[in-house]
């Protein structure tokens, strides 16, 4: 059956709005009622987090049945039986919910858990919950329920004669949970899931049953609308936080890694020629009057519009630590989560979604902890041009030979994760620490890359072999660094100044205590949003990102003279003795990544030599001097030779000191 995408409007309803100028988002009415599908056989699908396995006492003891079929996100196969099947409904070409019905598993695993019991899945039986028309619990051959599988990630694929879960959640239940006993680890996802399954009856709504005048991506004319184009703006709705593995962890005084990973909900803007809130916040309400839909194709398959590639968002995540002197620092960040399909629920209308891969008006979307802990969805940092939301597929650690196919990652299940040495996260009661954790989008288009981000504040604590961010609060859009001083309530002596130019937006600010006796702590933090001077190669699909390097030293003026304590700086590593060097000279005092800090005015010295201030990224600068603060600015200086060679921000400095 062919997805049909209309080019012209066919009811008078469509007319009417062509009018009023909102034509391409009309639902046509003449929609028949919904008839069910159903499917059976076919394959299911597990990939294990063998890391959070071991520390919960859990192995794998035997499988049996298991196909040779492979996927590149390696989950081990096993076959479902052709009998009973899944009800479930399709709108717009998408799944909506299941109605009910079951699939028998051939085989399946014998696990085994610390007490020396053991827990027989061969031949269980997913079923759909009782209680979530899209939740499949997975029940052993004695009636248990043992995992239960959310988030699922699905189309209709292969001419619709396939359903296929692409990724979900193989979640912990209560019952697990107090068998391994750790209630904590109640929800938790244990594995990944996938499957498909052939499609034995065909129902309705395998076509999109709205029509467009014209596709509403961004930059696209509004009908009737004169001036007015259609603009990308996306909101962070939700985010929620597991533990993924703990390398080697004992507590606050241990040398081990933490792992995290977010389950984040992104929201499309609601606004249709009025402006509409769409998250509950101060920056919930977008600016863009036309909601554009967002392009969300699965990497390598093939050249889409509107950019004739296979455009997609990103994610990326951060954990920050607020000390009780005032400063703050980015403790641990992951790596690039390419987002490869969206399920568009609570969509309020739309203009059909290219079976998913396209998020549309008012839709949100929802990429679990699971999914974004897929060592084969996961890349570098170094491949985005974040300002531009453009990937270099082209040599990426995916298609290092740049011959448009896929290539095995490399990575391990703790490359691109968001590692944390456990040492970062001691603290105790009372003494005055906190912790952030941040997660955000990247959207090609986006108009404002700050609602498409949130923060809210956790605990970490330790328990058994593993930490985990408890008590998640305070949720805001926004990032980390607006949290710690606020932009439009800084308080005293304390600022926030913003750089935003078209090469990407980057962030300082100061906060200054006075330490009594004549004595002020100055403490700095610099967050790279999306800044990047990014050389490349070639052009889209083929695009090379050779570099994409960020900022290379940071310098403040200081009197002549004038005594420095504690100077240091944070770069958020896993080995906090990793510092920029420092230099005191020409009334500047200047942190760099090279092995000597440049001259502003004049040429970059020797390359850098340490980590650079590359986007998604925050660095920490402190020191003590009897120099009270006053307004001033510092300098941030791009790592890549252009113009202009460095930028300068309004902001707090020592008083005394000569200002350029």
């Amino acid at each position: 059956m062919k997805r049909l995408f209309l080019s012209v409007c066919i009811t008078m309803a469509c007319i009417s709005a062509a009018n009023a100028g909102i034509a391409d988002r009309v639902a046509n009415t003449n929609v028949p009622a919904a008839q069910s599908w159903s499917a059976w056989g076919g394959s299911m699908g597990v990939r294990w987090n063998y890391d959070l396995m071991a520390n919960l006492g859990v192995r794998v003891e035997s499988r049996s049945g298991q196909t040779r079929e492979t996927d590149f996100r390696g989950h081990e196969w096993f076959g479902l039986r052709e009998a009973g099947g899944l009800v479930f409904s399709v709108h717009d070409a998408s799944l909506q919910k299941f109605n009910g019905g079951s699939l028998t598993v051939n085989g399946g695993y014998v696990l085994a858990l610390a007490d020396g019991s053991r827990i027989d899945l061969r031949n269980a039986t997913l079923r759909v919950n009782a209680n979530n028309p899209l939740v499949l619990d997975l029940v052993s051959t004695d009636g248990k329920v043992w995992f239960f599988t959310d988030r699922l990630m699905f189309e209709l694929t292969n001419g619709n004669r396939t359903l296929s879960v692409h990724t979900a959640d193989l979640r912990i239940t209560r019952e697990l949970a107090q068998r391994l006993h750790a209630p904590e680890a109640e929800g938790w996802g244990l594995g990944d899931f996938a499957m498909n399954t052939d499609v034995t009856i065909e129902g309705s709504g395998a076509e999109p049953n709205r029509v467009c005048s014209t596709y509403p991506w961004p930059g696209a004319a509004v009908p009737g609308v004169p001036g007015a184009t259609y603009q990308a703006d996306l909101f962070m709705q939700n985010i929620s936080i597991q533990s993924v593995g703990c390398q080697s962890c004992s507590g606050a005084t241990g040398n081990g890694i933490a792992g995290f990973a977010p389950s984040s909900t992104l929201r499309n803007n609601v606004n249709d020629g009025t402006a509409q809130q769409t998250i509950s916040d101060p920056l919930g309400t977008s600016a863009a009057l036309y909601t554009a839909d967002v392009a969300w194709f699965t990497k390598f398959s093939g050249n889409n519009p509107p950019y004739n590639n296979d455009q997609h968002p990103f994610l990326i995540w951060n954990l920050y630590r607020v000390d009780a002197n005032g400063g703050i620092t980015q403790v641990g960040r992951s790596g690039v989560k390419h987002a490869f399909v969206s399920t568009n629920t609570g969509c309020t209308s739309t203009c059909g979604t290219f079976g998913g891969h396209a998020l549309g008006l008012g839709c949100s979307d929802t990429y679990s902890s699971g999914n974004n802990d897929s060592p084969s969805d996961m890349g570098p940092r170094s491949e985005i041009i974040p300002a531009t939301g453009q990937w270099g597929r082209c040599g990426s650690i995916f298609d290092t030979n740049c011959d448009g196919s896929q290539n095995n990652s490399g990575n391990t299940s703790w490359t691109q994760r968001m590692k944390v040495p456990e040492k970062r996260l001691a603290h105790s009661s009372g003494d005055g620490v906190s912790f952030l954790f941040e997660s955000w989008y990247i959207v090609r288009d986006d108009i404002n890359i700050y609602n498409s981000m949130a923060t809210e504040s956790v605990n970490p604590q330790f328990s058994g072999s593993q930490w985990a961010l408890t008590g998640a609060s305070n949720y805001r859009l926004g990032g980390a660094i607006d949290r710690w001083v606020d932009p439009s309530n800084p308080g005293p002596n304390a600022r926030t100044s913003e750089l935003k130019v078209p090469e990407g937006h980057a962030k300082l600010a100061v906060k200054v205590t006075d330490l009594g006796g004549g004595r002020w702590r100055y403490n700095y933090a610099v967050m790279n949003f999306d800044f990047a001077r990014a050389e490349t190669q070639g052009a889209e699909p083929n695009l090379r990102v050779l570099s994409n390097k960020g900022f290379d030293a940071f310098s403040v003026p200081v009197p002549a003279n004038v005594r420095l304590q504690g100077t240091t700086s944070d770069l958020g590593e896993s080995d906090p003795s990793l510092r920029w060097s420092q230099t005191v000279a020409n009334g500047q005092l200047t942190w760099s990544a090279s092995a000597s800090a440049p001259v502003f005015g004049g040429p970059s010295t020797t390359p850098a030599t340490l980590p650079t201030l590359d986007w998604g990224t925050l660095y920490s600068f402190s020191f003590i001097t009897t120099s009270a603060p006053v307004e001033g600015s510092a300098t941030l200086h791009v790592a890549q030779a252009g113009t202009p060679a460095s930028y300068e921000l309004a902001t707090l400095v020592p008083g005394g000191a000569s200002q350029r």
